[in-house]
């Protein structure tokens, strides 16, 4: 993993600094990234990973957002990704060892009529590659062992308790809105209403690959659609830590030798880019960002394929190894510049 941050150094502030974490889409190896690197996160945090004050989840990263708000430990969250589980979310970890590296075959027809066309005559709303997500075939894919987890995950929070709308704190997952192609932050002020389940598939609806979700008459798809971190939504937020968690970025650059493996390096230099720029721009508001991206051994477990679960616990164990030594470079830099 690699590692870099911007903003004052760790330990200005007299109280208990206001926390975000930020989760970013990148599939199903991208959850099992994020979770090795979340088990070396812990302890550079000033509260447990759950209680932090506002976590934004992107595709994956609504995933794993949830299942920290739900109380799920990190413990836990290993186990899921070692496919060792048991008790209530037994069920799902079965339902998820079903799921195969390629898609289904989709309908034949195009994904969004409405989003094409609001590509082609507002093309200052809508990006290129939002626009080029509506040309897509529509997604047969069902979230079944997804929709199962976190069911399972709420039902074990609430037990005893009486039911609760939404999770606790600020937990805001991120969606597109599939005819406009605009971004929604489900659990936010002003944002539609919508269950925990509906508002994690939703943001995990990839198009051509599942289908789109269906909240108050209004079909949303993957968040990562329109960014893969959303990390700008938490301008203006009163925040002085902020931890972002890029899957599909890469601050480290490799130059493998397959073909296959390079081509995807430019786009991981963009979606880098562009994280580092919202990152600089949270910075100037008073903010210590810190980025996390796969480093050159994690890019290597991971392959090209990001939702190849074959590949998940090999993932895994490389984030062990690489977060703690980011991390650990991370705070030696900190301490020279001291």
């Amino acid at each position: 993993m690699a590692a870099v941050a911007f903003g004052p150094d760790r330990g200005t502030h007299r109280f208990r600094p206001r926390t975000g974490l930020v989760l970013g889409a990148g599939g199903v190896l991208g959850a099992a990234w994020m979770t090795g690197a979340l088990a070396c996160l812990q302890d550079r945090l000033p509260c447990a990973l759950g209680d932090v004050d506002v976590i934004v989840g992107t595709s994956a990263g609504s995933v794993l957002a949830a299942a920290l708000r739900c109380g799920a430990s990190v413990g836990e969250m290993v186990a899921w990704q070692r496919g060792e589980v048991t008790g209530t979310l037994s069920e799902s970890a079965a339902l998820a060892a079903l799921d195969g590296p390629l898609p289904p075959l989709p309908y034949l027809r195009f994904g969004s009529v409405p989003l094409a066309r609001a590509a082609l005559l507002t093309p200052h709303r809508v990006p290129p590659w939002v626009g080029a997500s509506a040309l897509l075939p529509h997604g047969r894919g069902q979230h079944v062992a997804l929709r199962s987890l976190i069911g399972a995950l709420l039902r074990r929070r609430g037990e005893g308790q009486p039911p609760r709308a939404w999770l606790d704190g600020d937990t805001w997952l991120a969606a597109v809105d599939y005819d406009t192609g605009q971004s929604v932050f489900f659990g936010r002020e002003g944002a539609p209403p919508a269950s925990v389940p509906d508002a994690v598939v939703a943001s995990c609806s990839i198009p051509g690959w599942h289908e789109p979700q269906l909240i108050g008459g209004r079909r949303y798809v993957d968040g990562g659609v329109r960014s893969v971190t959303s990390l700008s939504v938490l301008g203006g937020e009163d925040l002085s830590e902020v931890y972002v968690l890029v899957p599909m970025g890469s601050i480290e650059i490799d130059y493998p030798l397959q073909a296959y493996l390079r081509s995807d390096r430019p786009l991981r230099q963009m979606i880098t880019y562009s994280v580092l720029r919202q990152a600089r721009a949270l910075s100037a508001q008073g903010m210590r960002v810190t980025v996390l991206t796969p480093g050159h051994k994690d890019l290597a477990a991971m392959g090209i394929n990001l939702m190849d679960p074959r590949r998940r616990e090999a993932v895994l164990e490389a984030s062990f190894v690489t977060s703690a030594a980011a991390l650990g470079r991370l705070d030696g830099v900190s301490a020279r510049a001291a």
